[in-house]
C-alpha cells in the first residue's frame, strides 16, 4: 500500500536547493544508486557491516511504505538536470505499536551539513501526527555521526543489553 501524502518540500540548506519528499515504489532505482555511491564505512554504519549490493527485494522494502506502519522521507537534489538522493529517513513497526524503529542514512558528501537533523524533523513530526509516541534506532556504538546527532535531538542513548557493540537511541515524542 502506498501513502496518500505526497507533498514535496523544497528547502535551501548548505546553499543548494534539495526536494524532501515521502519515497514511492518508482524510488527503487534511486534508491539503489544511493547506496552504491555511499562510501564504505557510511555502508558499514547504515547496513552493520560490509555491502557491496542490495537485494531487489531489500530495495523493495525500502520503497514500500504505508504511511502508518512504516514511513520514510528522501532528501533529493538537482545534479546537472538528473534527480539524485542524498538522504533518507524511515521508521518501521515494531513490536509495540506506540514505539517505531529508525533508520537514517545521509550521502557521504552531505554529512555534517544539517541535513540529517533536517530529515530527522520530517519523520519525527510525521510520526507524532500519526501517534507514534517514541522513535528508536539501535547503532553502532562507533559510530559518531549519530551520537552527535542524538545529542542534537536530545534522544537518550544506553549500550544495548545483548550487544555491547551497539547503542539504543530513544526519542519521545
Amino acid at each position: 500500500m502506498q501513502v496518500q501524502q505526497t507533498q514535496s518540500s523544497i528547502v535551501q540548506l548548505a546553499g543548494k536547493t534539495i526536494t524532501i519528499r515521502p519515497v514511492n515504489l518508482q524510488d527503487t532505482t534511486l534508491e539503489r544508486d544511493f547506496i552504491d555511491h555511499l562510501s564504505p564505512e557510511t555502508k558499514y554504519y547504515r547496513f552493520f557491516g560490509a555491502i557491496n549490493q542490495v537485494s531487489d527485494a531489500v530495495l523493495k522494502s525500502l520503497c514500500d511504505i504505508d504511511g502508518e506502519n512504516s514511513m520514510a522521507f528522501i532528501a533529493t537534489e538537482n545534479r546537472n538536470g538528473e534527480v539524485v538522493e542524498i538522504g533518507a529517513c524511515r521508521y518501521v513497526l515494531s513490536e509495540n505499536p506506540d514505539i517505531h524503529e529508525m533508520a537514517l542514512t545521509i550521502a557521504d558528501d552531505w554529512q555534517h551539513s544539517g541535513l540529517g537533523k533536517l530529515l530527522m524533523t520530517y519523520l519525527m513530526s510525521y510520526a507524532k501526527s500519526h501517534g507514534i509516541h517514541t522513535l528508536y534506532a539501535v547503532e553502532l556504538a562507533e559510530n559518531p555521526q549519530m551520537r552527535a546527532l542524538s545529542k542534537e535531538l536530545g534522544m537518550l542513548a544506553k549500550r544495548d543489553p545483548d550487544d555491547s557493540h551497539q547503542v539504543i537511541y530513544s526519542l519521545a515524542l
